[in-house]
C-alpha cells in the first residue's frame, strides 16, 4: 500500500476493476428487491457543469447505498439531444448539429466515467437517434388515429426575418432574439397532445406522491389550476352590433355578476374583428395587440389597454347594457376570448376601468372593510364575514348562498350553468425548427392527414444539414417532403414540423427498461418490473413542466397497455444549486466584466471576514458581487474536470456532499475542496500505517476494555446515525460529520495489543463502508486492503451491534445554579437517587455551595445534574 494517497492511480485502477467485472451491467432478477435510481439526463452541451456533478453524485450515493442493501439496482444514463442549441451552435460554427451533439455527447460521458458513477452503460440512450424516436412516433400515429393528438390553429409569436415561431423567452421587448425583428403573433396550423382530457387525473393522482416535495405538488396544483364557477351568457344588444347572438364568458366568481359593469374581449374575438371592420382605430389597436407577447406572465404585467368597440351586451340579470371592450389583457386562446369585468373586486379589471374612467360597483362588505375606490384592496383574499350589498334580490347573502342563487338564475333562464374548468391547456407541441424529431404526418390533398404507417416508421431526420435561421430547412428540402400518400398513392407532402423536445424526456425513464427492444416502445415485461422510478433527482426548474409531460406520458403508456403503474416517479428529490462568489468591474457603458473567482485575490481581516478584492492579474480592486448560481454569463463555474484531475473525482463527491443537503443550494468552496482531500488523506493515512504493521486477528468482543468498549461504541454509533442520514432521510452531509466523529476516535485509539489492532481493523472497516456510496474509488483500494477478497461494490452495509450500544457507565455534567462546576461518573443503571447523591457529594459542588441551601435539583437522564442552590 503506498504510503501516500494517490487519487489518479487508485481511481484509475477502481474503474478498470468495475468495467472488467461489468459491475454495473444488470438485468431482471425475479424474487430479488428492485431500486430503480434515476437523475434527470443532461442536454449535451460539451462539458459537464458543477451542478451535473452535484445532481450524478446524489443519484450514484443513493444508487450504491441500495446495492449494499442487497437490491438489484437500476441507473441508467442518456443523453436530451435534440433541441435549440445545437442549432445556434450550428449556426454560429457552420457545423451540423448532429456532428456538434455527437461530439459532445462523446466528451461528456468520458466525464461522468471518470467521476466513477455506477451507471449501467448498456442501457444509454440518445434522443435524437433514429432507434429512440420511432418509438415516438410510434406511439404519435395511434395516439392520433385515436383523437389524444390533434391539429388545429394556435396563435404563436412568428419572427417575420427566420421565419419560425419563437418560444416566449425567445422574444425580448418584443422582437426575436436572433433577427431583432418586430415579433407577430400568427395563427399556424399546430399539432397538439390532449392533455386536458387528463387533467382530473393528473391533479388528484398527486394525493398518491408521498415521496414528493409538497412544494412542487403545489406547483404542478396551480399550474393544473381546477376551479369551480359558471358559464355565463350575455345576450347581443342587437341595435349597437348589427345581429343576434350571445357572448359566453367563463367566471369562477358569477357572485359578482351583479357588479359587472363592462365586458372585455380579445383582439381575435369576433366581436372584435366586427368593430374593425368599420373603425380604423380598432383596427390598429388589434395589429397592435397581436404583435404582442401571448405568455401569461407577461399580460399580468403589462399595461392594461383597450378601446370601447361602441357595442353592448345585456346584462342577464339586470337587462342592464354593458360596453364591450377589445383589450390587450385578454387571450383569445384561453376561454372563450372574452371576460365579464367586476372593477371593484378584480385587480385586473379595477386598473382598466380607472383608467377609462368605467364605473365600479361594489357588491361585498363586510364590517371593518370600507371600500376605498382610490385603492386596489384584495377582496379576494378572504370571503369570510362579506355578505353581498348593491346586488338587488340577492343582497345580503355570504359567498355560497350568492353563488348558488344567482347561478340557478342563470340556469333556469338558460343564461349560464355551473362549470368546471382546468387552467392547463392542451400541449402544442409543433416547433417550425429542424432539430428535432419529425411529426410522423403526411397531407394529402384528397385524404387529409395521414399517419406514416408502422412499417415505414421511423421518419428519419437527416443529419449532414446546417441551418441558415431562415425557418426550417425541411420545408426547403423536396428530397425530406416529396412523398406518396400512404392510402392513395397520389403525390403528397410530407410534414415538416417536428415536436417540443420535451417529448422525448417524457417517456426516456421507461425506454431505460429495454432500450434495445425492437418490438415496440417498450417491452411491458420489462418496464414492469422497473416501474415506477424509485429515487428521480433533478432540479426544481424542471418541477412542472418536465413532471407534469413525463406523469402525462406514463399515463398515455398506461392506457395503451405499455406500463401498469399509474405515476412514473415514486420519490422526487429536488436538488439545490451550486453557488459561487461573483467579482466584476463597471465598464464604461454600464456594463459588467465578471471575472472568475479563480483569478481573484481575496482579501480578509484578522477575524476572516472578507473586506476586499483584486484580481491577480493586475493587482486593482474588484467588486464583490455576491453569491449567485454558477453561470457563464457571471463567470464564476468552476470546471469539474480541473478539480478531477487536481483532487481525484473522491474529493469532488465527499465535497459535493458534505457541503449542505442535497435540497439546498451547495456554496463552492476552495477551501472546502482542499479540506474534503485533507480528510481523505487522513484516512488512508491511517490505514497505510494499519496495514503496514500488518493485518490483525478476529476482535474478541467479550474481552473488551472499558476503552475498548469505548472505540467500539464509536463504530457502531456511526454506523446506527449513517444509515440513518443516508437510509432515511438523504442527509449524507450529517453521515460524512459521523465518519469524521469515528476518525477522531480511531485516530487517538490504542494499539498497543492485538485486540487494540482488531478494534481499529473494525473501525477502518467501517469508514470503509460508510464512505463506500460517497467516496468508491479510495474505498476500493481500502477494502482490498483491509484484506478482502471481494470488492466493496459486493459488500453489504454494515449492521448495527445493539450490543455494542449499550453503556456500563455514563460521564454526567454538573452545574451549579446553571453553571459547570464539574463531571461525574454513575453506572448506567443508576436510579436518579444514585445520581443525585453522587452530584451533592461531588467535590466541586461542595465547594460552590458552601454556605448556600440546595433548593432544588434537576437530572436530566443521561446527560447533566443541575443543582439550584441560594
Amino acid at each position: 500500500m503506498h504510503e501516500q494517497y494517490s487519487p489518479r492511480e487508485i481511481e484509475a485502477a477502481a474503474q478498470s476493476h468495475w468495467d472488467a467485472q461489468k459491475s454495473f451491467v444488470v438485468s431482471e432478477q425475479p424474487g430479488k428487491d428492485t431500486f430503480y435510481c434515476l437523475s434527470m439526463f443532461p442536454y449535451p452541451s460539451g462539458k459537464l457543469h458543477m451542478g451535473h456533478v452535484r445532481n450524478y453524485t446524489i443519484g450514484d450515493v443513493i444508487a450504491r447505498y441500495q446495492r449494499m442493501q442487497g437490491k438489484n439496482v437500476l441507473q441508467p444514463m442518456g443523453w436530451d439531444a435534440f433541441g435549440m442549441p445545437a442549432e445556434n451552435a450550428a449556426m454560429k460554427n457552420q457545423v451540423a448539429p448532429a456532428k456538434w451533439t455527437y461530439e459532445n455527447i462523446a466528451y461528456m460521458k468520458s466525464q461522468l466515467k471518470s467521476l466513477g458513477l455506477a451507471i449501467d452503460w448498456t442501457r444509454e440512450v440518445t434522443t435524437c437517434k433514429p432507434d429512440y424516436y420511432r418509438w415516438e412516433q410510434w406511439l404519435f400515429t395511434r395516439l392520433f388515429e385515436k383523437g389524444v393528438i390533434y391539429r388545429k390553429n394556435g396563435t404563436v409569436n412568428w419572427d417575420p426575418v427566420d421565419q419560425t415561431v419563437l418560444a416566449n423567452e425567445q422574444v425580448i421587448d418584443g422582437r426575436g432574439w436572433r433577427s431583432g425583428a418586430l415579433i407577430e403573433k400568427r395563427e399556424i396550423p399546430m399539432y397538439y397532445f390532449k392533455i386536458t382530457a387528463y387533467a382530473e387525473e393528473l391533479l388528484s393522482s398527486l394525493d398518491e406522491l408521498d415521496g414528493w416535495p409538497e412544494q412542487v405538488k403545489t406547483m404542478q396544483r396551480n399550474w393544473i389550476g381546477k376551479s369551480f364557477g359558471a358559464d355565463i351568457v350575455f345576450d347581443y344588444d342587437v341595435a349597437s352590433i348589427g345581429i343576434d347572438g350571445q357572448l359566453k364568458v367563463y367566471s369562477t366568481r358569477p357572485d359578482t355578476l351583479m357588479g359587472a359593469t363592462y365586458v372585455a374581449v380579445a383582439a381575435e374575438h369576433p366581436l372584435a374583428q366586427r368593430a374593425a371592420e368599420g373603425n380604423p382605430a380598432i383596427a390598429a389597436f388589434i395589429a397592435e395587440c397581436k404583435a404582442g407577447s401571448v405568455a401569461e406572465a407577461d399580460m399580468a404585467t403589462m399595461e392594461k389597454k383597450g378601446l370601447a368597440t361602441g357595442q353592448f351586451v345585456i346584462h342577464p340579470l339586470t337587462g342592464d347594457k354593458l360596453p364591450v371592450f377589445v383589450a390587450n389583457y385578454v387571450l383569445w386562446g384561453y376561454g372563450e376570448g372574452a371576460v365579464m369585468a367586476v372593477p371593484a373586486h378584480d385587480e385586473r379589471d379595477f386598473e382598466f376601468a380607472n383608467k377609462y374612467d368605467l364605473p365600479i360597483t361594489q357588491v361585498y362588505a363586510g364590517e371593518g372593510k370600507d371600500y376605498d375606490a382610490s385603492a386596489w384592496q384584495d377582496w379576494y383574499g378572504d370571503k369570510a364575514g362579506l355578505t353581498t350589498i348593491n346586488s338587488g334580490k340577492y343582497d345580503g347573502l355570504d359567498f355560497s348562498a350568492a353563488f348558488d342563487a344567482i347561478v340557478g338564475d342563470l340556469e333556469a333562464s338558460e343564461h349560464g350553468a355551473r362549470k368546471t374548468q382546468f387552467r392547463l391547456r392542451d400541449w402544442g407541441i409543433s416547433r417550425q425548427r429542424y432539430w428535432g424529431c419529425p411529426i410522423p404526418i403526411i397531407h394529402c390533398d384528397s385524404c387529409g392527414d395521414v399517419p406514416v404507417p408502422e412499417d415505414q416508421l421511423p421518419v428519419v431526420l437527416p443529419e449532414d444539414v446546417v441551418p441558415d435561421g431562415a425557418g426550417s430547412p425541411l420545408a426547403k428540402m423536396p428530397e425530406f417532403y416529396e412523398c406518396s400518400c400512404p392510402k392513395c398513392g397520389a403525390p403528397a407532402k410530407r410534414e415538416t414540423d417536428t415536436m417540443d423536445t420535451f417529448v422525448e424526456s417524457s417517456w426516456y425513464f421507461a425506454r431505460y427498461a429495454s432500450p434495445h427492444y425492437e418490438g415496440g416502445m417498450v417491452d411491458p415485461q420489462a418496464a414492469n418490473h422497473w416501474l415506477p422510478v424509485d429515487q428521480y433527482i433533478g432540479g426544481i426548474e424542471h418541477a412542472i413542466l418536465h413532471l407534469l409531460y413525463a406523469r402525462f406520458f406514463h399515463k398515455l403508456m398506461r392506457d395503451e397497455g405499455l406500463v401498469s403503474s399509474n405515476e412514473p416517479f415514486k420519490n422526487l428529490l429536488t436538488q439545490g444549486m451550486v453557488v459561487a462568489e461573483t467579482y466584476y468591474r463597471t465598464l464604461e457603458n454600464g456594463g459588467k466584466d465578471w471575472f472568475n473567482p479563480v483569478d481573484v485575490e481575496v482579501e480578509r481581516d484578522a477575524k476572516a471576514k472578507v473586506i476586499g478584492a483584486k484580481l491577480k492579474s493586475d493587482g486593482l480592486p474588484v467588486e464583490i458581487g455576491g453569491t449567485e448560481k454558477m453561470s457563464k454569463s457571471k463567470n464564476n463555474g468552476v470546471d469539474p474536470q480541473d478539480m478531477i484531475d487536481q483532487y481525484g473525482a473522491d474529493t469532488c463527491r465527499l465535497f459535493m456532499m458534505f457541503a449542505s443537503p442535497p435540497d439546498m443550494s451547495c456554496e463552492w468552496s476552495d477551501a472546502g475542496v482542499e479540506g474534503a482531500n485533507r480528510f481523505l488523506r487522513r484516512v488512508w493515512r491511517l490505514a497505510q500505517g494499519h496495514v503496514s504493521a500488518g493485518l490483525p486477528g478476529k476482535l474478541d468482543v467479550s474481552a473488551l476494555t472499558d476503552e475498548q468498549k469505548a472505540v467500539r461504541r464509536a463504530i457502531h454509533l456511526a454506523i446506527k446515525q449513517a444509515s440513518n442520514d443516508i437510509g432515511q432521510h438523504h442527509k449524507f452531509n450529517t453521515a460524512i460529520a459521523q465518519v469524521m466523529t469515528l476518525m477522531n476516535v480511531l485516530e487517538k485509539a490504542a494499539t498497543a495489543t492485538e485486540q487494540d489492532r482488531a478494534l481499529v481493523h473494525e473501525g477502518l472497516e467501517i469508514v470503509t463502508l460508510l464512505l463506500a456510496p460517497i467516496t468508491p474509488h479510495i474505498s476500493h483500494e481500502l477494502w482490498q486492503r483491509l484484506g478482502h477478497a471481494d470488492a466493496v461494490i459486493d459488500a453489504q452495509w454494515p449492521q448495527v451491534d445493539e450490543s455494542a450500544l449499550v453503556q456500563d457507565s455514563l460521564t454526567l455534567v454538573v452545574q451549579v445554579n446553571g453553571k459547570l462546576r464539574g463531571e461525574i461518573i454513575v453506572a448506567a443503571s443508576a436510579s436518579r437517587e444514585d445520581v443525585e447523591a453522587a452530584a451533592r457529594a461531588n467535590e466541586n459542588v461542595l465547594r460552590f455551595t458552601e454556605g448556600l441551601s440546595i433548593r432544588k435539583v434537576i437530572v436530566v437522564p443521561g446527560k447533566l445534574v443541575n443543582i439550584v442552590a441560594n
